[in-house]
């Protein structure tokens, strides 16, 4: 059975042949939750609706190599890479959990980022995100049901499309529980910098770059 039904299979045909540029690789790592099953079966479909998107699986823990490439430290997980002829490029963009419920949209916007290799940010704030020179990690947490959630992501992900010392992640809070309690998360979307400051919100571009920066500095 199809996990798209025949309106959102439309819809993506149309999206995917008037907006994918390039190649866009899903390096998807899998161990042996429904969670990563059901993750394996929507990427072979939306793989399956356009041929400029193919799918490698790699198996956690089992798979050193590829986690080590990508630091992988938990799955599932989907990471990004844009395909120029046989190369790749990483740009940063993951997913730590099923891409499902809102975040599914999330997952799209940045398969179409990818490909196209740039993101519409004004330009202001790309300029401020290319002054950044030591490695920022953000992690974007979410829940399947949270409608704001997937705003916050794709900004963070849009950071990381400037530029290449920026590492952002969804990670679905219901898949990792643990890590949630970590920091302390009660609301989302909760955005983590540097493994320790965070704030709530799906805040606007300038706001939400201003809060980074804030756990950059501190």
């Amino acid at each position: 059975m199809n996990l798209l039904g025949a309106e959102e299979r439309a819809y993506l045909l149309k999206e995917f042949q008037g907006r994918l540029e390039s190649g866009v690789r899903l390096h998807f790592f899998r161990d042996g939750g429904k969670m990563a099953a059901t993750t394996a079966q929507l990427l072979e479909e939306l793989a399956g609706l356009d041929g400029r998107i193919t799918v490698q699986s790699h198996n956690f823990p089992g798979d050193r190599q590829a986690i080590e490439r990508f630091g992988i430290d938990k799955a599932p997980a989907i990471v990004l890479a844009g395909m120029a002829g046989s190369a790749e490029k990483s740009y940063g963009l993951r997913f730590f959990g099923g891409p499902v419920g809102y975040e599914f949209g999330s997952l799209v916007e940045a398969i179409i980022d990818v490909s196209r290799g740039r993101v519409d940010l004004p330009q202001d704030i790309i300029q401020e995100l290319r002054r950044l020179e030591s490695p920022l990690h953000i992690q974007v947490f979410v829940t399947p049901g949270c409608p704001y959630c997937p705003r916050a992501v794709r900004t963070a992900h849009k950071f990381a499309m400037v530029n290449e010392h920026i590492t952002s992640d969804m990670v679905m809070a219901t898949e990792f529980v643990d890590l949630a309690n970590r920091y302390g998360i009660t609301a989302v979307p909760y955005t983590v910098v540097n493994e320790a400051a965070g704030f709530v919100g799906a805040l606007p571009e300038r706001e939400f770059l201003a809060e980074v920066l804030k756990g950059v500095e501190g």
